[in-house]
């Protein structure tokens, strides 16, 4: 006998099966019949991708903006919660039911699309598609950030001419990859053993001070000026050395050029699709770019986007550093939940997820309960686009310190009793406050899977402490990282990454 889980892998076709059968129409189709963009606006990355130019998109300025729908979710488990398929699938559904509908999705980063998460393009019916190229090099975007990035590190370990403290570097190197051999270098050393060796790292690009500024501008002009504001040093005499001192920022804007135009796409059903920008959601603001969902705005009545991880992460960061920072506010709140997640906060084994076990579902709801709490008492944002009348509020106030901002959130969100912090870390907070930078909102980096920064703490816990052990300045995206507990800015490979089971058989990719 094959029992039921068996049997649906045999029959059900894979999301990458479903996703090479579609029926898929020429971008330029989508764009002309459904938002009403001209070819020439187009630059086509073969037949199923473009980007919308900026002239297109100046052209929008003056229109009405359409109702923006936010989808987040319970605290996430390593069963998944389909947090992508929703907002796939509402977009598809409004569609359907006549309403003129945008989706607005984050790029997927190859490490995770490698590690344990997967590719990220939604699955069964709800897809955006070519899936394949979505997951993997998409349009190049991800590169230019690289090499933006990298450009930078580069120009700054060339010459020393500012004086430049190397024990203050703090501007990384970063790849596309889960790679945690790369984590801590020694960099300056030549064959000979030569030169002025200095501790140095790797981040994954999704972390990469350049892709929260990436998605935060406005415009090249303001990508450029936020470029400029980086701090990746400090002289001898202590004062922020800025990327425009190293005169490199034209070079940067013109690596960056292309890839700041949204990417179109299209879902499994030809309805169309912004995926462009992607940060992360525990290290990073987890948003897609701002020009994009702004752009959908303007050409859409109906606009559905995500924000990463649970609300307490993804929807936090959306509300208090996207939304404060662009002028932004959800007209409705979706909160994706499923049977199998409640049971894992109630409690359950992972391997137990598919038993009927009603006494972890009533313990599990906990953590669902402090969710949709903090969405409608905290941010006081509707379920309804019909109640979009109501007026967000912030975990936080921009006069508020950088102190009370951090403990705000840890209590009001994550509803910790206290927030403990070495006293290096305290100056460097307080140096900031001293400098003028109390007014830039936080990015708290901790673990996705728990309120607290116990990942192994499920359910709804209350009264835990939040440990800040790092401070980072990301001066240019304008908001400050907190980094609490045991968080990484480079991931590592699972003992089984999912790139085990990825190949290029018979013409096509199979296992994404």
């Amino acid at each position: 006998m094959v029992n039921d889980q068996k049997l649906s892998k045999l029959i059900m076709p894979s999301d990458i099966e479903i996703a090479q059968k579609a029926n898929m129409r020429k971008i330029a189709d989508v764009a002309r019949e459904r938002l009403g963009i001209h070819e020439d606006d187009l630059e086509n990355y073969g037949r199923y991708k473009a980007k919308v130019s900026f002239s297109h998109l100046n052209k929008l300025k003056n229109d009405k903006d359409g109702k923006l729908i936010l989808v987040t979710a319970i605290s996430p488990t390593p069963a998944g919660e389909g947090k992508t398929t929703t907002t796939v699938g509402l977009g598809d559904a409004l569609n359907c039911i006549g309403k003129k509908t945008m989706i607005c999705l984050r790029e997927p980063s190859l490490g995770p699309v490698f590690g344990i998460k997967g590719g990220a393009a939604g699955g069964g019916l709800a897809q955006i598609v070519p899936m394949e190229d979505i997951n993997l090099h998409f349009t190049g975007d991800f590169a230019a950030i690289a090499a933006a990035h990298n450009l930078l590190a580069a120009v700054l370990d060339h010459g020393n001419e500012l004086g430049v403290d190397i024990k203050t570097i703090q501007w990384k190197r970063t790849v596309d990859m889960n790679d945690r051999a790369l984590r801590k270098i020694t960099l300056g050393i030549n064959e000979k053993k030569e030169g002025f060796p200095h501790e140095g790292g790797f981040e994954i690009v999704a972390a990469s001070e350049i892709m929260a500024i990436f998605c935060l501008s406005t415009s090249i002009e303001d990508l450029k000026k936020r470029i400029g504001q980086i701090v990746v040093a400090y002289n001898n005499k202590k004062q922020p050395i800025l990327a425009k001192d190293l005169k490199v920022v034209g070079a940067m804007t013109a690596l960056l050029k292309d890839a700041l135009a949204p990417n179109l796409v299209q879902t499994l059903e030809n309805n169309p699709a912004f995926v462009h920008g992607g940060p992360f959601a525990n290290i990073a603001h987890g948003c897609n770019s701002v020009i994009s969902t702004k752009a959908a705005l303007k050409i859409a009545d109906y606009v559905v986007t995500e924000a990463g991880f649970g609300a307490d992460l993804g929807a936090e960061k959306f509300i208090d550093i996207k939304c404060r920072k662009s002028n932004l506010q959800p007209s409705a709140t979706v909160l994706v939940a499923t049977i199998r997640a409640i049971k894992y906060h109630g409690g359950a084994e992972l391997s137990n997820l598919t038993k009927e076990d009603i006494l972890a579902v009533d313990k599990g709801l906990v953590n669902l309960e402090r969710h949709v709490e903090n969405m409608t008492k905290v941010f006081n944002l509707p379920e309804l686009c019909e109640n979009s009348n109501q007026k967000m509020q912030y975990a936080y106030e921009d006069k508020d310190t950088l102190i009370e901002k951090i403990n705000k959130v840890a209590k009001k969100i994550y509803r910790a009793s206290e927030v403990t912090m070495d006293d290096k870390v305290k100056e460097q907070i307080q140096n900031l406050q001293n400098a003028g930078y109390g007014h830039m909102p936080i990015c708290i980096a901790k673990t996705q899977s728990s309120f607290s920064t116990d990942p192994k703490l499920r359910g709804a816990p209350s009264n835990h402490s939040i440990a800040v052990r790092e401070i980072r300045f990301s001066a240019g995206a304008e908001f400050i990282v907190i980094i609490c507990g045991n968080i990484m800015t480079m991931p590592g490979l699972s003992k089984k990454p999912s790139a085990e089971n990825i190949d290029y058989v018979g013409g096509k990719i199979v296992g994404l």
